[in-house]
């Protein structure tokens, strides 16, 4: 063994006499004060106390590591309604994927209103969209070879094929803003302005001090231009989606149907009513202080929001006016989820107010902050 003195480039051999002289120290302990968990947590999934649905075979789930905090980190979830439950592998290729499509090119790290510390994320669902009123672009027409959209044809029928409009306004949750945008435009400046009024950070992070007030006003958002959006409201609904997504991963297209009509039924067993139709445009207003009181649900399929080898993979918002349940205004994801998981989250999770450890792959607030364990 060698050691080099400072001030001087010779090296001197450490002998085993010379090793014995050394007198050894050794660090002190510190006891560092307890941080209790950010939320309230049970440590793992009670047993189903009923019958549940089988867990297919042959699914390759990844069981071995550690989940928690494989959630990645994003400050806004805008959860697109398309009334379907699967989609190509990229949903921004799909004919109806317009709305992802632009969001993704002004949002995205080349674009007009980019923030590295403002992730939006992009997530298609199996929600139905709200019915949008008529506009001139819906109107049936000749194609031209500049024209966004696709013919489709009626089954049966030998009429040629109507063209379907691309720049149809589409149906938005935003999440952990607990909004709904029923009529959202496609186009480039209707998205514009959506990214304006409910996308862009309230504030800015720290690391943008040294821009401009001209750069800074690109960046922040612009809550007064919310208005133009008609029929925009809060969310007082439980969100439970299930990432079913078949046309990037057979895990997740396989269980995620089987889940959401596992939670479908728990739900219903625990009296929680289920919403099925569209969002109406305006929210009704509910006593939310009325002793017992648990809102209304919503299950959904949902679009890639990675970790397809933690099937299931699966994201609980809990409504801000559920205020008697300690994860209110909050969204927590869980993976490695199965049927016999369900009845679990739906009593533990989504009426008690506690976190499932064993689950957990990690969460957030609404101030954006990203819940670890």
């Amino acid at each position: 063994m060698f050691i080099f003195r400072h001030g001087s480039g010779r090296a001197a051999q450490l002998t085993p006499r010379s090793i014995a002289g050394i007198k050894r120290t050794y660090a002190s302990r510190i006891d560092l004060p307890f941080t209790p968990p950010p939320v309230p947590v049970v440590e793992s999934c009670p047993v189903p106390t009923c019958q549940c649905r089988d867990m297919p075979e042959g699914l390759d789930i990844e069981r071995e590591h550690n989940i928690n905090g494989s959630m990645a980190a994003y400050a806004e979830q805008v959860l697109v309604s398309t009334g379907r439950k699967d989609w190509k592998s990229k949903i921004e290729d799909e004919d109806e994927g317009m709305l992802v499509k632009q969001l993704k090119g002004f949002l995205g790290p080349k674009g007009k209103y980019s923030d590295p510390y403002h992730n939006v994320m992009l997530t298609n669902s199996s929600f139905s969209p709200s019915d949008c009123p008529p506009t001139q672009n819906e109107t049936p027409r000749e194609a031209t070879s500049t024209d966004r959209s696709v013919p489709i044809a009626r089954p049966g029928s030998n009429e040629p094929p109507q063209i379907a409009d691309l720049t149809a306004p589409a149906s938005a949750f935003l999440l952990p803003s607990f909004q709904y945008v029923p009529t959202v435009p496609t186009d480039s400046s209707g998205v514009e302005s959506f990214i304006k009024a409910f996308l862009k950070p309230s504030q800015l992070h720290q690391s943008h001090d040294r821009l401009t007030r001209a750069e800074k006003n690109m960046l922040q958002r612009q809550p007064e231009m919310q208005r133009r959006f008609v029929g925009a409201r809060k969310v007082d609904e439980i969100l439970v989606l299930i990432c079913g997504h078949g046309g990037r991963d057979v895990r997740c297209g396989t269980l995620g149907p089987i889940l959401q009509h596992e939670f479908e039924e728990k739900l219903h067993r625990q009296n929680v009513a289920l919403l099925q139709n569209a969002p109406v445009a305006e929210a009704v207003e509910l006593n939310t202080d009325a002793e017992g009181y648990t809102p209304t649900a919503r299950v959904g399929l949902i679009s890639h929001i990675g970790g397809h080898k933690w099937a299931g993979n699966v994201i609980v918002y809990i409504p801000p006016s559920f205020s008697t349940n300690a994860l209110a205004g909050k969204g927590i994801w869980y993976g490695r989820v199965t049927p016999a998981d369900v009845e679990g989250i739906v009593s533990k999770t989504i009426l008690d107010g506690k976190v499932i450890k064993q689950l957990f792959r990690g969460g957030i607030d609404q101030n954006r902050e990203i819940l670890r364990l």
